[in-house]
């Protein structure tokens, strides 16, 4: 093969088991309050038992780019949920959405930059309140290394086929190289080999047919930001690959960046550096579309404001696609409340406002929503606004912030804002020791120590009113006590005091989770990520959350995320734990139990002094009706992990040894009435391997301690069955 480079674009030349038990919610307990079926689902494990239990008669489940920007492209050829009633039904909703920045076998000169941020960017828009509205759990992310050519398949030719229904939305969106080898279309996932174009593309005339024929929907949408990505929506001389993609029996919107002819670009013009294609996309899907501003986006706006937009951007080097006749015109996107108020609709021309800054690291917030960070030396550029008042402001934390104030967008029009940042805040002294103080009594914990702290806070925020750091542990000692309408309200408080204030939004989310808004923190901790991809908490919240929705893929790369930036953060390796072992890696899970069980191995007295966030999972499964203390969480958390190796011994039939670590997780907190119901499970089995007839004994005497501790759980009728018939079996010994 012979190459020849064309900036980014390229030529190559010649020939041419089941699942694992998982952890569900418990009856009558609110969201987030988890139980185990890994032992406690009835049917896998009560099958076990029952063979177990009847032998001992008992009864018991990828042209030219204009300058500075890079094209995407790689040539290869021969040499929801419901709503408000006043609002749109909005259908359940799937998505998958694949970025590819830095591929695993290209050169260097053909690797992009932002195909990555893009992606992310889509899925904050797609899970966001305020545009696409799918829930969290039902979008899918495959980003960087995890986008390769398998995992492409599984989720596109499996999971989506699997999980949506006539009457849903799916959307698919794709942001890196694509290519053409010999006369065909592909998609490039992370791990295409040039060598061997047709083993590692995915062709795009598969992908049609997938969408077309495999996956039931409603509405289903592609957006594909990639060189050729036109091709996936060809001109009448594709006709073949164009007749694979459309199913006329349902309404398909398919949205590629280019024409199949053209390439997609990417520059960090826009909005801090993205591909072209996308950020008008994501604008678009934000509000700027919605041109009857009905608080609607549809499938017809967004396909003619990013026409003409990424017409004007590239001078008519890059133009979007879209089948007009393939699809519902009025399909809805993306639902924007905050528009639906907002009054008559905008001038058709959109304006730019260029962005520049006195100060590094300026977080820009046009319309209240945050748009990108701003630096010295790189403005921020802004185009695509829909005419008329914005309203801008600039905030630093530690700083007094500029704005919010109006500025006109001008339709057509360049318009430069000058952010200023230069008061430093100051705090009183009075204010900055209250705050110290309450700072103990919260660390403390107990109702009594929680009480004070909130009477400090209040003398402190009285001094200061705008003390984001005093309504931040405000807001935390309000969630200690269970006032989760004030800890709400005092989040949101620091929040619009300091907008970019990460400690405080992530903070939230773990407080988020503690009430079961999983969706709400998963959204929060999401921008903590985005702004701040080192912040090892949000990364261990964010596996919190995925493990709680199920999605345990997401949950482990978030942990090892966190346990990468911060090796030590033992609470990393527990949840990492967690869905290692509700995806049934075992043993991997129970180095991760070990590993967090080490990192915690501390005298009791210390975990008073340690901060914990997210903490209704576990008062909510124990079932307290107060806020345990900072040891007590200490306490409960060993507990689980030693818990946890106990279930993954008993998947692994290795009886005796999950018995000793059920009784470890037993001596952290007695009253957990499922390691109970476990441990009886054990001694159960350990019985039919051993013969040893003193295990029944112990079998029934868990039993029962589980039916003292809560008769109302869906185990609890097992329990009888189990002691009914160990009683009998015992009652015929000799």
């Amino acid at each position: 093969m012979r190459v020849k480079m064309q900036r980014r674009c390229e030529r190559v030349g010649g020939q041419a088991k089941p699942p694992a038990p998982r952890r569900a919610e418990c009856p009558g307990c609110s969201v987030g309050q988890a139980v185990w079926p890994a032992a406690r689902t009835a049917a896998p494990v009560l099958s076990h038992l029952l063979s177990v239990l009847l032998s001992a008669g008992l009864a018991a489940w990828c042209a030219q780019a204009p300058a500075g920007q890079q094209q995407r492209d790689l040539r290869v050829e021969k040499d929801v949920p419901e709503v408000a009633p006043a609002a749109p039904k909005i259908p359940r909703s799937y998505a998958l959405v694949v970025g590819i920045a830095n591929y695993q076998s290209l050169p260097e000169k053909l690797q992009l930059r932002y195909p990555e941020r893009d992606a992310e960017a889509m899925y904050s828009i797609l899970i966001s309140q305020e545009g696409g509205n799918f829930p969290a759990e039902n979008v899918r992310r495959l980003i960087g290394p995890r986008a390769t050519l398998a995992n492409l398949r599984r989720e596109l030719e499996q999971w989506l086929p699997a999980v949506a229904r006539e009457d849903d939305r799916v959307l698919i969106y794709f942001a890196g190289h694509g290519f053409v080898y010999q006369g065909k279309a592909y998609l490039a996932p992370y791990d295409v080999d040039l060598k061997k174009i047709v083993a590692t593309g995915y062709p795009m005339d598969t992908l049609g047919a997938v969408v077309g024929s495999k996956i039931r929907a409603r509405w289903k949408v592609l957006l594909t930001d990639s060189c050729h990505a036109g091709a996936i929506n060809p001109e009448a001389d594709n006709a073949t690959i164009n007749r694979s993609l459309l199913d006329l029996s349902r309404s398909l919107f398919s949205l590629t960046a280019s024409r199949d002819r053209e390439r997609s670009f990417e520059s960090p013009e826009w909005g801090g550096g993205h591909g072209i294609f996308t950020y008008y996309v994501v604008k678009g899907l934000e509000g700027s579309a919605d041109e009857n501003r009905d608080g609607i986006v549809t499938a017809d706006e967004l396909a003619e404001y990013t026409r003409v937009n990424v017409r004007s951007a590239t001078n008519a080097q890059q133009n979007p696609t879209s089948d007009r006749a393939s699809f519902d015109p009025n399909m809805l996107l993306a639902y924007i409340p905050s528009n639906a108020a907002a009054g008559a609709p905008p001038a058709p021309k959109f304006g730019t406002l260029v962005i520049a800054s006195n100060m590094d690291g300026v977080e820009v917030f046009v319309d209240g929503k945050s748009v990108g960070v701003v630096n010295k030396a790189q403005p921020l550029t802004l185009p695509g606004l829909v005419p008329g008042v914005h309203t801008i402001k600039g905030v630093r934390m530690g700083y007094e912030p500029d704005g919010p104030r109006e500025e006109m967008v001008y339709p057509g029009q360049t318009s430069t804002v000058q952010i200023r940042i230069q008061v430093q805040v100051r705090r009183k002294k009075a204010a900055l020791d209250l705050l110290d103080r309450a700072v103990e009594h919260y660390t403390d914990g107990g109702e009594k120590n929680y009480r004070r702290a909130a009477e400090l806070l209040a003398q402190a925020i009285a001094l200061e009113p705008r003390y984001s750091e005093a309504f931040l542990y405000l807001a935390r000692v309000r969630s200690a006590l269970f006032e989760e309408a004030a800890a709400e309200q005092a989040h949101q408080r620091a929040l619009e005091i300091d907008p970019d204030y990460v400690e405080a939004r992530a903070s939230f989310g773990g407080m988020l989770l503690d009430v079961g808004n999983i969706d709400e923190a998963i959204r929060q901790l999401t921008v903590v990520a985005q702004r701040e991809r080192n912040h090892a908490m949000a990364h261990y919240l964010l596996a919190q959350a995925f493990r709680m929705k199920e999605q345990y893929p997401l949950s482990i790369e978030h942990a090892r995320t966190a346990i990468r930036l911060q090796p030590n953060n033992a609470e990393a390796h527990f949840w990492l734990a967690e869905s290692l072992r509700l995806s049934a890696q075992l043993e991997e899970a129970k180095r991760a139990y070990l590993d967090y069980l080490r990192l915690s191995n501390f005298d009791s007295s210390v975990a008073r002094k340690i901060n914990y966030y997210a903490l209704g999972f576990l008062a909510g499964k124990f079932g307290r009706k107060s806020r345990a203390s900072q040891h007590d969480i200490w306490k409960d958390l060993r507990s689980l992990a030693f818990f946890g190796m106990c279930d993954a011994e008993r998947m692994q039939k290795r009886y005796e040894a999950a018995i000793g670590y059920c009784q470890r997780s037993l001596s952290y907190y007695p009253g957990d009435p499922y390691v109970h119901y476990v441990l009886g499970l054990c001694y159960a089995r350990s019985y039919q391997q051993s013969g040893r007839l003193e295990a029944l004994p112990a079998a029934s005497k868990h039993f029962r301690a589980m039916l003292a501790l809560n008769a109302d759980l869906a185990e609890a009728e097992y329990a009888r069955k189990n002691l009914a018939s160990i009683e009998a079996a015992l009652a015929q010994r000799p």
